[in-house]
């Protein structure tokens, strides 16, 4: 069993549309700096059954990426979605009549985000043409995949407009990932941090913002977007590094540790943390 990673950037990817701030600017010139909106893939290699975990505006990019391989070439068995913003859930319209036209895809999802899909098309349509079929989940209940691994999900303050908003534990035989892309503050999250990162071997955080400055030299406030900065998240999380493997992701166009200049990813690796990457893969078997 082992969770490849999809991709790691904020919901509209990098470059942003209609943005030509540096790291845009960059990654329209240099394929390299491109990165698509996150999302993360389960596989059992054993049966050949995997999983998606929010299926992202990048949908289409990333299934190709994953039938390239064979084995992979049939459609996942589920998927899961953290929360009912923009980059986390819209890739559903590719299973519909007019793309891929699934059976009763299980979809999983929380009682708020139940609700928001079957109230609201095209998502409706996806239910009553049975291409999707839901499945409730609830905070802190275990959802099998196979035997000795599944998933558990954790509520996470977010915004929550349209739906409650979920973190992950995907564990395996041996062991446990924790995967929060994003959360408003980690102060805000009524919590013991210390019992959720027990047996955390990885742990995948939001690495949206860098710095408060960002957002204003495109004209927007830090304020009006909230997420945790890098330098608080490694504060908090610096007990737990030398147990766990840490690493940001979900970063927005603006961030600097996605960009060209090198010194801000290495400040980030002294500090024992690290930047996750598109094609990574996490074995959770041994």
């Amino acid at each position: 069993m082992y969770v490849k990673v999809l991709g790691t950037a904020q919901d509209a990817g990098i470059p942003h549309s209609n943005c030509f701030c540096p790291n845009c600017n960059l990654a329209r010139r240099d394929k390299r700096y491109q990165r698509l909106a996150a999302s993360l893939s389960i596989h059992f290699e054993e049966s050949n059954k995997w999983f998606l975990i929010d299926p992202s505006p990048d949908f289409k990019t990333q299934l190709d990426r994953i039938q390239k391989e064979t084995k992979w070439r049939l459609m996942m068995d589920g998927i899961f979605i953290t929360h009912a913003h923009i980059g986390h859930y819209t890739g559903l319209m590719y299973l519909g009549k007019e793309a891929v036209s699934t059976n009763q895809m299980p979809v999983a999802v929380g009682e708020n985000m139940r609700e928001f899909l079957s109230s609201h098309y095209p998502w409706k349509q996806l239910i009553d043409l049975k291409n999707i079929k839901l499945e409730t989940l609830k905070f802190k209940q275990d959802y099998q995949l196979t035997d000795g691994a599944g998933i558990t999900p954790l509520l996470i303050p977010h915004r929550n407009e349209f739906s409650e908003t979920f973190g992950f534990i995907i564990y395996g035989r041996q062991k446990r990932l924790l995967y929060i892309p994003d959360i408003d503050r980690w102060e805000q999250w009524n919590v013991n941090l210390g019992e959720v990162m027990r047996d955390i071997d990885y742990c995948f955080i939001d690495g949206t913002f860098y710095s408060e400055k960002e957002l204003a030299s495109i004209g927007r406030s830090y304020q009006d977007i909230p997420h945790p900065l890098i330098s608080d998240s490694m504060e908090i999380f610096k007990p737990y590094k030398d147990t766990c493997q840490i690493y940001f992701t979900h970063f927005n166009h603006t961030n600097p540790v996605i960009g060209g200049e090198e010194k801000y990813r290495r400040e980030i690796e002294k500090n024992g943390f690290f930047i996750l990457e598109e094609g990574h893969e996490f074995n959770l078997s041994d």
